[in-house]
């Protein structure tokens, strides 16, 4: 069947003018040649069957790509299951066994020996050390001689404090004196002029009479008049001025007293200072040391000694600043002496935190034991808490890489030891408690793992 082609690329039945449907391909039809037109046409061969291809390109890529899925499934699957290890000597190791027990929670502190009291020598009043009659180490009675000072400042001004009382006591006792004579006086004056008045007075009564009779003249009976009225005038201002006298030496007498009372306080004051400079122990007990040598100058409240009580005891220990919430009063602790265990109780704790630390001071439960000495330094087992059950796991270097976080277990045989996690409570010197990972009975490494990795397994050899 022959088919011509169109120069639009439409189909035409030959002969007919009726336009046929357009084809996509032309691979059904054969290219032939008119003779006589000189047009191209195209033979349909509809002898042979096209075979349509099975594996595409498509086809072939979706494949490949699917079997490269299943491949690296199944490497992850299979890397998944396997484990990084790491052959460890055993011996290079610390091997420990969980336990079920007792945790006793405490802390093992220094503790040092010191007097129950302390007493402090300051010198009250400043100046050289003249003599030093006790040093460092030996035992003194309350009032006994340590040291002696001289200040010749002090001494001076003594002096001339006592020369000003004793200034003041003759200048009262001379206005004392004073005043007896002036009330002596008074008496020999007013003797004089109660005698004159009476003369007067005489003259003045027998003037009156005569007068009345015109014996005398006036005038002479107006003298003997004024002669007793004057005298009698100067009587009173004697007593008046005499009075004054009195009050006045009275007043000068008070005062010069009470000058003198404060004259002798400070005397006194003075004489207590230079008595101060003879340094004597407050207290009986041991003189732990004098921080002086003769000839050293010293000023006034500069610490010079130190007395300890030696009627008692007390243990003064150091704390680290974490636990300073959980120390107060009333806990308990102990430490070794001489092959017994002595018992001690906290009875102050000082809130003041220096350099991370906090001081406490324990005092002895029952009797101090013999032989131990101030200054002595022993650990001391402090109580944090009561004992209760729990699963212990020791201590060890492994907590500074972990964090307690995981740890290697050992297998039954003990030939590997396997990574695992686990949760850790409180921790005392010897043991962490347990909260979760491991039961009692298995062994875990509890060295220090820094050589170990990020190993899964340990395999000991």
């Amino acid at each position: 069947m022959l088919y011509n082609l169109s120069p639009d690329s439409s189909l035409w039945r030959e002969g007919s003018g009726v336009r046929l449907t357009q084809i996509a391909s032309f691979s059904f039809f054969k290219r032939i040649s008119h003779p006589c037109a000189g047009s191209t046409f195209y033979q349909q061969n509809v002898d042979r069957a096209i075979k349509k291809k099975k594996w595409t390109p498509q086809r072939i890529g979706l494949g490949i790509a699917a079997l490269a899925f299943v491949a690296f499934s199944v490497y992850s699957i299979a890397l998944a299951g396997r484990h990084s290890s790491l052959n460890v000597n055993r011996e290079k190791i610390t091997v420990s066994k969980v336990e079920r027990g007792v945790f006793d929670e405490f802390i093992v502190v220094t503790g040092v020996v010191q007097p129950l009291k302390t007493y402090q020598l300051d010198a009250i009043e400043g100046g050289y050390v003249s003599q030093k009659l006790l040093d460092g180490g030996a035992t003194v009675k309350q009032g006994d001689l340590i040291l002696k000072l001289e200040n010749q400042r002090l001494t001076m001004d003594f002096v001339n404090r006592e020369t000003e009382m004793y200034r003041l006591i003759n200048e009262l006792e001379n206005t004392k004196l004073s005043l007896k004579q002036d009330k002596f006086a008074l008496r020999r004056t007013l003797s004089e002029l109660d005698y004159q008045i009476q003369q007067a007075k005489d003259d003045h009564e027998r003037n009156i009479k005569l007068f009345a009779d015109g014996v005398i003249s006036s005038q002479e009976f107006t003298r003997t008049k004024i002669a007793f009225e004057r005298l009698t005038q100067q009587r009173e201002i004697e007593i008046e001025n005499q009075k004054f006298q009195e009050e006045n030496s009275l007043v000068q007498i008070k005062q010069l007293e009470g000058t003198l009372d404060r004259t002798r306080t400070n005397l006194s004051m003075m004489k207590q200072n230079l008595e101060n400079l003879s340094v004597k122990a407050p207290v009986s007990g041991l003189l732990s040391r004098v921080d002086v040598e003769i000839g050293a100058g010293i000023t006034a409240g500069q610490n010079i000694g130190q007395i300890d009580d030696l009627n008692g005891f007390k243990m003064r220990v150091e704390v680290d600043e974490h636990y300073i919430s959980r120390i107060f009063p009333g806990l308990e602790g102990s430490f070794e002496f001489s092959g017994a265990t002595t018992k001690l109780v906290v009875a102050k704790v000082y809130p003041e935190v220096r350099n991370g630390r906090f001081e406490v001071d324990m005092t002895f439960e029952k009797k101090i034991p013999e032989g131990i000495r101030r200054g002595q330094s022993v650990p001391v087992r402090l109580q944090l808490g009561k004992p209760a059950e729990a699963t212990l796991l020791p201590t060890g270097g492994f907590f500074s890489d972990t964090g307690g976080n995981w740890v290697y277990v050992l297998n039954e045989s003990g030939s590997k030891a396997e990574k695992r996690n686990i949760s850790l409570g409180r921790k005392n010197p010897q043991y962490f408690e347990v909260l979760s990972g491991l039961e009692p009975g298995e062994q875990v490494i509890t060295s220090s793992y820094e050589n170990f990795g990020d190993k899964d397994i340990l395999n000991l050899q």
